[in-house]
């Protein structure tokens, strides 16, 4: 896999400069509106891998949301062939942009690797105890082990995040993949990265858990 960088998957600016006001009784500071920065902590799931500019899941979830009327700035924090660990390792460089909410997705490579569930259910952990301790809302979504590392195993890594999904505060999507996996018709020919059509049906998919996710970001 090829490793991406952090992209802004919309054309919004920067955010909206501080305005000052002043009165005789003091200084008033009022942030200009501006959209909502979602953050997506993913691998190649995420950053779109095999597909043309404009075609992978982060864009596409920008234009869905657009469509629906939210004003909502996509951060593109996936990276392929990243595992939950690299993630974590990078997860302060990706709240730079200080985001208002996250979708977590992750575990992917952990599972094509054999990693032990163990280090992965850490890994995780650490990352969705930095983003409440920011008072960062997180939708999570889940992974499924590949089938050849047996039940025992699959079992096990699926249990990871069934129980991270149980947090108080965190939204929880069992499997990112779901309606895709093992469909050659939507996926590319490595049989693990979905295709466009593959990608339509996942962010329509996922579409109402991320909307819920924005609906707990604080206004004003």
């Amino acid at each position: 896999m090829v490793p991406c960088g952090f992209r802004d998957a919309s054309r919004y600016g920067r955010r909206a400069a501080f305005g000052l006001a002043f009165s005789g009784f003091g200084v008033l500071r009022a942030a200009a509106a501006g959209p909502v920065r979602l953050l997506a902590l993913g691998d190649s799931l995420t950053a779109g891998y095999g597909l043309p500019p404009g075609e992978g899941f982060v864009p596409k979830l920008q234009a869905a949301l657009t469509a629906r009327g939210r004003q909502v700035r996509v951060l593109d924090a996936g990276v392929s062939g990243d595992t939950t660990a690299g993630g974590l390792a990078r997860l302060d460089w990706a709240l730079a942009e200080e985001p208002q909410a996250a979708l977590v997705e992750l575990g992917g490579n952990d599972g094509l690797r054999g990693l032990p569930p163990a280090e992965t259910r850490r890994n995780l952990t650490a990352i969705l105890d930095r983003l409440e301790a920011r008072r960062i809302p997180v939708l999570l979504s889940g992974m499924l082990a590949p089938p050849n590392l047996g039940a025992d195993y699959g079992r096990e890594f699926a249990g990871v995040f069934q129980a991270l999904g149980q947090r108080p505060g965190v939204l929880f999507d069992p499997f990112f993949l779901e309606g895709i996996a093992g469909d050659p018709a939507l996926n590319q020919p490595d049989g693990i990265h979905p295709n466009p059509r593959g990608v339509a049906i996942l962010v329509a998919r996922i579409l109402p858990a991320v909307e819920a996710l924005l609906e707990r970001v604080p206004s004003g």
